[in-house]
């Protein structure tokens, strides 16, 4: 359990009326701005009973706070040499090509061969720690089974400023998938909750609660009772492609969590039976991230990146073109 340092911080004359942010980066020893900020989102700053998270509140001569800075603690998990796709890398960030099948930080049931492992090893545990050392440098994150780009950060201000940006839906994420049937161009929206009654899965609220996402979706290349489509992500929710796919009755091949009912169909054709039993026996999810753009937090250039499909879904491909 991580340990915290509680410091009462006074405002004096000098920091009167400026911005809270600013005041108690001034006021404390070795804390800067950007991680006081991580301090308010983290809801670590309290005004009496009162927990404080806006950076840019007013402050006045007088006014005490309770400022809750966590202590520095090693990570609890052993790095693990395990081989990364790494595709950038500067001082700040690590763009990673996840392979499918490796889980992207310890939960239970995956306390080992993560990517966090593999980062930590990697980076000799020089990561950003803002997710209190429960998953070092992962700013978002990718199922199992998908594939593709995940940007690492090592410092705390790159991740600060790498969540806003994800928090403001002003990255730039796409995804191919093999999906069955043939879907039509379309946008995809709708409020996404996790299911009452299995908690692993993800589901559409029809009364507009839980998280708002959309993603928009675009047709490339047809095998008759499947297709390739491109993915935007308009915002970035838990299994979000997946469930929105599967809304519209074209599921993601491969899916074992959703949509499995609505396969079956597909193989009443007697010319299309061959590809359906490819399909069906698709041992993972057909998705990969395979595009990312964003702002560089610190450079402030913005950065692209594109990752090709993986072996296995070029193989599934070459199969369906063959058969």
């Amino acid at each position: 359990m991580q340990k915290f340092y509680t410091h009462k911080i006074k405002i004096n004359k000098e920091q009167n009326l400026t911005r809270l942010d600013q005041a108690l980066a001034k006021l404390l020893d070795n804390v800067t701005r950007s991680q006081i900020k991580i301090l308010l989102q983290n809801h670590n700053v309290r005004k009496a009973d009162n927990i404080i998270t806006e950076a840019s509140l007013k402050v006045k001569k007088g006014e005490v706070f309770f400022v809750s800075i966590p202590s520095m603690q090693q990570t609890s998990y052993e790095p693990e040499n395990i081989p990364l796709d790494i595709r950038y890398e500067d001082e700040n960030i690590i763009i990673v090509n996840k392979i499918p099948g490796m889980v992207t930080h310890p939960a239970p049931g995956n306390q080992n061969g993560t990517l966090v492992h593999a980062l930590l090893k990697y980076t000799n545990d020089k990561l950003s720690s803002i997710n209190k050392n429960n998953r070092p440098g992962i700013v978002h994150r990718l199922d199992k089974d998908t594939s593709g780009l995940i940007i690492v950060a090592k410092d705390n201000f790159t991740h600060l400023h790498l969540s806003e940006q994800f928090k403001n839906h002003s990255i730039s994420r796409k995804y191919h998938a093999i999906v069955w049937g043939i879907p039509k161009n379309q946008m995809i929206e709708g409020y996404i909750e996790r299911n009452k009654i299995n908690r692993k899965k993800m589901t559409l609220n029809q009364n507009k609660e839980g998280k708002f996402s959309q993603t928009i979706i675009t047709l490339k290349k047809s095998f008759r009772i499947c297709s390739i489509v491109e993915c935007l992500l308009k915002t970035g929710r838990t299994h979000q492609v997946r469930l929105h796919m599967t809304s519209i009755n074209n599921p993601i091949v491969g899916d074992k969590l959703y949509g499995k009912n609505k396969i079956n169909k597909f193989g009443k054709n007697k010319e299309t039976f061959n590809k359906f039993l490819i399909l069906k026996n698709f041992q993972r999810q057909a998705l990969h991230a395979y595009h990312i753009g964003f702002i560089h937090p610190v450079s402030k250039k913005y950065l692209e990146f594109k990752s090709e499909f993986p072996e296995d879904l070029k193989n599934l491909l070459d199969l369906l073109v063959k058969y």
